[in-house]
């Protein structure tokens, strides 16, 4: 019943165990809102929302993803499109839900913005210039990263690589090159707050640790993100909390995800290759793009190509092909197999292939009892991974192949089933043929033709 999930700052997979048991605390890194999302900007919202629905098999969650509305990104953007800094902010917060939502990624339980907490951002800075690690430098405020000796420890990093890994701005009001911003001052044309060192705005890395001490508490059990912001932003962030809480730990366990490259070239706006997730919306459905995004372990990246498009839609519509003929479904637990793969680590391509054998064992038992039992096994175990939700009719009419469309297919059965009953079987034959060169497997059964893809 354990959960096992690899910790990045140990280097291996460790066991779950809450601060508080019975209960976990999960923050998340979320979007910087100046732009539309892209496909990289997917993966993270899916894999947490897997691991919530685990989680809350057993315990009691409180899942934070918080929204970056305050960045000079932002402000540039604002500027570029000639409007207010919160039109903005209001607009890709938006897009980023009518997106995220269409992969049918859930709500987090508190989606916190930066703006609203600046009071809590400037109390934590005064702590830390209490507690001697941060000081003042021409109107800015630093963390000095020599009053932690554990600086480094999350990204394994020694003080040169971290200057070599890293842009980090060299100003002569710093002590040492690796020391962060925790508050800089504001020009008239960008938004500021005031504060005991002038006018100004928070470093980036502030406004996570803030928020996840306002609705977590100071040590929290799962931190989350992507592995671009291993170094400096989660470095910077764990260093922050630590040396605020007198060395309590920060977060027990530190989940990342790898990224997702475009035909094995890294998506990047320098590069001009972002593919947008309501783009890819246009040409398939949000739960081919989940399903796409679930094939591959989270550690692992993934090369996004149009081949993974389509395997991905054949993937699905071999698991509902195996519920079109089972329209009662009983309320059941999840498959253990899919249960075990999925609490080692989030092992999704393993929770497909028990998803896949369970589809198999649908389709070769004639038994109504035991495909009804194993349907309904079938749909409880993906709903883990998010999938399933659709009705397996309504799926096929919507659904596109590469190839041949559904309303294509479903005419091919017909004239087959004609040519069968005037003892054509030639015909027949050669029908069924056509479909194969499509990759269309139809089956004869007590309930009538149905067909699916072959395997993939």
């Amino acid at each position: 019943m354990n959960i096992k999930l690899y910790n990045t700052k140990t280097g291996k997979k460790e066991e779950l165990k809450p601060v508080t048991e019975g209960k976990v605390t999960m923050y998340v890194c979320g979007p910087t809102v100046y732009s539309y999302p892209h496909i990289g900007n997917a993966r993270g919202p899916v894999l947490f929302d897997v691991l919530a629905n685990l989680i809350r098999i057993n315990h009691e969650l409180t899942y934070v993803r918080n929204i970056t509305d305050l960045d000079d990104k932002i402000y540039k953007a604002a500027d570029e499109e000639g409007c207010d800094i919160s039109e903005i902010t209001e607009k890709y917060t938006k897009v980023y839900h009518q997106d995220i939502s269409a992969l049918g990624v859930s709500n987090p339980d508190i989606e916190p913005k930066a703006t609203e907490h600046i009071d809590g951002m400037i109390e934590m800075i005064q702590t830390l210039i209490e507690k001697g690690h941060a000081y003042e430098g021409d109107k800015h405020v630093l963390f000095d990263v020599n009053s932690y000796p554990g600086y480094g420890q999350l990204s394994n990093r020694e003080q040169e690589d971290q200057i070599a890994g890293s842009r980090i701005e060299v100003a002569d009001y710093k002590k040492n090159p690796n020391d962060f911003i925790l508050w800089k001052p504001s020009s008239k044309d960008i938004p500021g707050w005031s504060s005991p060192w002038g006018r100004g705005r928070p470093g980036w890395h502030l406004e996570c640790s803030t928020m996840a001490k306002q609705y977590l508490g100071e040590t929290i059990d799962i931190h989350g993100g992507g592995s671009d912001l291993i170094f400096p932003h989660h470095e910077n962030e764990s260093a922050q909390s630590i040396c605020s809480h007198s060395s309590k730990s920060f977060s027990n366990h530190w989940v990342h995800h790898a990224m997702v490259d475009f035909k094995n070239t890294k998506m990047s706006k320098s590069e001009g290759n972002l593919l947008l997730i309501r783009d890819l919306l246009s040409i398939t459905s949000g739960e081919v793009i989940r399903m796409a995004l679930l094939s591959s372990h989270y550690r692992k990246p993934i090369n996004w190509t149009d081949d993974l498009i389509i395997d991905s839609r054949k993937k699905l519509d071999r698991l509902y092909g195996a519920l079109r003929s089972i329209h009662s479904f009983s309320e059941v637990e999840p498959s253990s197999a899919v249960l075990d793969a999925l609490r080692d680590d989030l092992n999704t391509p393993k929770a497909l292939s028990e998803l896949f054998s369970i589809t198999k064992s649908i389709n070769s038992t004639e038994d109504e009892a035991d495909r009804q039992k194993m349907g309904s096994i079938l749909q409880a175990s993906a709903s883990l991974l998010g999938l399933l939700s659709n009705d397996a009719e309504e799926w096929f009419k919507t659904s596109i192949t590469e190839t041949i469309s559904s309303e294509q297919i479903d005419q091919l059965i017909s004239d087959r089933e004609l040519a069968r009953s005037q003892k054509d079987y030639k015909k027949a034959d050669e029908i069924r043929e056509t479909l194969l060169e499509s990759g269309i497997i139809i089956e004869d059964g007590p309930k009538g033709v149905f067909w699916r893809y072959m395997d993939v």
